[in-house]
């Protein structure tokens, strides 16, 4: 990073991402090129058969005739006196498409088979002869389903783009038929026009004339109901803004305000007078505003208070038994009479008064009332007759409209004639319309090359053997240790003067094979496999049979012992046991003489002469119970004795799927090495023999790829050095071979 930039985390972040999906779209372009090169002889083949059924077609296609017409949907003066009045301008929206579906419809299409009996043509329903007997697609459906499907396809119909012309053609094997069959189209087509647009005016002009009869009677009904409320009214032309309810109504209802207030005022001055003192009447009758006043209590208190004044000085001066005292006396006793009765007479006449008010309040209000209802049945009377005669408006519009409209529609059908013009009338073509042999062969081959892929990709995805390391590694969760390839017959192992064991080991037929590379690199995978330490009990095993188990121990044994170590070889497939017939020793004494106490390890252990620090513990005789023997003490002992001898101790076995005894013999080893054979072992076999081991405790210390095709483009990547100078693919260098050591001279692996 230079100084003074900054490190952007988003911008990292992105190119990552853009990284990984680059990466992960060159993995899948990589693998999907890798399935079409491993498929190629089917893709091939589909090539082949495609180009093949491409020339088949082209030099046997029918000789046909193709004629060709052209109509025009013009836009004519009847769209001017249209009911609906929608234009013909916009033809390519909406009219021509439909108009492209009519000419190919059912209808149009029988017409025309009648008009020229193609159900009994030979040359349009493909007969070799003339049928037995004639045909009816009137009665016979099958026949009329036949040729309608002919005629489907047969014609073609489309509109001219930007223009208002259809082109239509058919393709037969007579060109006078072809040519036939698109005029007596265009005739019938037109024919149908003329007829619908005919048929369509005179409905409309029917309905027209039923609606109006109803329409008619709808607005005589109106206009009368109208006169009627006219009527009731009273006059024509009536004003609600004005007339005599209304000012009525405004008088009365001022009556009723000033009627309340008397009603209020007599009732104050009654409540007044009932809740005062007597002597107090005669100075609150006065103030008491709007009641009308002829009390004469004042006047009277006045005469009472004079006479008592006078009372007093006669008494003082005459004394209280003079006769003019007594008289004054008396005429006051008088005027307190007359005082009280005038009194009574006040709130007789306060209550009286408001009786009266009272009563001119309700009369004043029911007159009001009764105003008020003839208003409001006024107003209902003439929103009737508004309706009413909103109603007859709407309707005599509405007569008016359709009796015009009756008018343009009996004009309509003769001007319907303008819209169809025929443009170009068919002709028979000169020539049969063949399509070129290279168009065939093309579109043959594109075809039949994507179905060559699509089926390459089916298999490729139906085959569940194991053919990648990739694959494998992702299926079983464990590492590759190597890939081994295939063995094929060759003459490296034919020479006279060579042994059984070196015919048989190609480690030592061939030291410089790519087998012989494959089982070094299986050597050092193992070596380095576990932590701190090399292993010592290694075991060989694999989830089928014939995946070459027996094979890859030999050679890894030997291997092995060309590193000037101790190896022990024990065939511990006590039921199909090999390994004694791979080095031409007996198998009469081996591992089961241990187990079974007959012989010790040194008794059944058998020496070669090639590689002189390489033992062999055969099998031995095969046991009635391979699996517990396997699995008994004796066994375990077995094996720690032979880690105290030998550096490393390599165990051929049974499949694991087959019988247990590899997952017997599995737990006391330090590696297990699951083979897998190159497109023989299936998915769930695998995912199985690894969950068996694991259960087992065993050490797995990965799997190993048997019997792969070098060839193969998947593995090109993997040995592309098999070419390298110094490496041959077979062959014993004999120079190089030391029988008396037991290797080859100058091998420092």
């Amino acid at each position: 990073m230079t100084p003074g930039s900054i490190e952007n985390p988003r911008t990292d972040s992105a190119l990552a991402s853009s990284a990984e999906r680059s990466q992960g779209s060159d993995a899948t372009l990589s693998e999907a090129w890798l399935t079409i090169r491993k498929r190629k002889f089917i893709i091939i083949a589909a090539a082949i058969l495609g180009i093949a059924y491409g020339f088949y077609q082209a030099y046997t296609q029918p000789k046909i005739y193709e004629s060709h017409g052209e109509i025009e949907i013009r836009s004519g003066s009847s769209n001017e006196f249209r009911v609906n009045n929608t234009s013909l301008g916009a033809a390519n929206n909406s009219v021509l498409p439909s108009q492209v579906v009519i000419l190919k419809s059912d209808t149009i299409l029988l017409t025309v088979a009648h008009d020229l009996n193609l159900a009994n043509d030979r040359d349009f329903m493909g007969y070799k002869t003339k049928p037995a007997k004639f045909v009816d697609i009137d009665t016979d459906a099958a026949a009329r389903n036949s040729v309608l499907g002919a005629l489907q396809g047969a014609i073609s119909v489309s509109g001219v783009t930007k223009t208002d012309i259809i082109h239509i053609s058919c393709v037969t094997l007579n060109p006078q038929l072809s040519a036939k069959i698109v005029n007596d189209l265009i005739h019938a087509y037109t024919f149908r026009s003329l007829n619908t647009s005919a048929e369509t005016s005179k409905r409309v002009s029917d309905f027209l004339s039923t609606s109006l009869g109803d329409l008619r009677q709808k607005v005589e009904t109106s206009q009368g109901q109208m006169i009627e409320l006219q009527k009731k009214l009273g006059v024509l032309g009536f004003d609600p803004s004005h007339n005599q309810i209304t000012a009525n109504l405004d008088e009365l209802t001022r009556a009723s305000e000033q009627a309340q207030l008397n009603r209020i005022m007599a009732d104050v001055r009654y409540r007044t007078l009932t809740g005062m003192d007597r002597s107090a009447m005669d100075e609150a009758v006065d103030p008491i505003k709007g009641v009308p006043n002829s009390s004469q209590l004042p006047s009277l208190r006045a005469q009472l208070d004079l006479a008592k004044a006078n009372l007093a000085q006669l008494s003082a001066t005459l004394g209280p038994n003079h006769p003019q005292v007594k008289a004054v006396h008396a005429q006051v006793d008088e005027l307190n009479k007359v005082i009280t009765q005038e009194q009574d007479r006040v709130l007789a006449q306060a209550k009286a008064d408001l009786t009266a008010a009272q009563t001119e309040e309700a009369r004043t209000n029911g007159a009001l009332d009764t105003e008020k209802n003839a208003a409001y049945q006024l107003r209902d009377d003439l929103v009737a007759y508004t309706l009413a005669q909103r109603e007859f408006d709407s309707d005599r519009t509405l007569y008016e409209s359709l009796t015009q409209r009756l008018r343009t529609a009996g004009i309509q059908a003769g001007l319907e004639s303008t819209e169809i013009d025929i443009v170009d009338s068919a002709v028979a073509a000169v020539s049969p319309s063949l399509r070129p042999t290279s168009t065939i062969l093309i579109i043959d081959t594109t075809i039949a090359l994507v179905i060559g892929i699509i089926l390459a990709f089916v298999l490729d995805g139906l085959d569940t053997g194991l053919r990648n390391v990739a694959e494998i590694e992702a299926i079983s969760g464990l590492p590759s240790l190597a890939l081994i390839p295939r063995l094929r017959r060759d003459s490296a192992g034919e020479g006279p003067g060579l042994s059984t064991v070196v015919r048989n080991v190609r480690v030592l037929s061939s030291p410089k094979s790519e087998f012989a590379e494959a089982i070094r690199a299986l050597r050092t995978s193992l070596l380095l496999s576990v932590a701190g330490r090399e292993p010592r009990v290694i075991l060989l095993t694999s989830a089928t049979p014939a995946e070459g188990k027996t094979t890859v121990s030999v050679n890894l044994a030997c291997v092995l012992a060309q590193r000037d170590v101790r190896v022990l070889l024990i065939d511990a497939d006590l039921r199909r046991p090999t390994i004694h017939h791979r080095f031409g020793l007996t198998g009469k004494l081996g591992l089961t003489s241990v187990l079974t106490g007959t012989a010790t390890l040194d008794q059944a252990v058998q020496h070669i002469a090639e590689l002189h620090n390489l033992d062999i513990l055969a099998s031995g005789p095969i046991p009635p119970f391979p699996t517990e023997m396997l699995g008994s003490d004796v066994m375990r002992k077995l094996l720690d004795e032979a880690r105290g001898r030998y550096t490393h101790v390599v165990m051929d076995s049974p499949p694991l799927l087959s019988v247990t005894d590899s997952v017997v013999l599995a737990r006391d080893t330090d590696a297990v090495v699951l083979l897998v054979r190159h497109g023989k072992s299936g998915k769930h076999a695998i995912r199985r023999a690894r969950d068996l081991l694991l259960r087992a405790g065993a050490h797995i210390s990965g799997i190993a790829l048997n019997a792969v095709d070098l060839s193969s483009p998947e593995y090109y990547s993997y040995y592309g050095y098999y070419g390298y100078s110094g490496y041959g693919s077979s062959g014993v260098d004999s120079a190089a071979w030391d029988p008396k050591s037991g290797s080859n001279k100058g091998d420092k692996s």
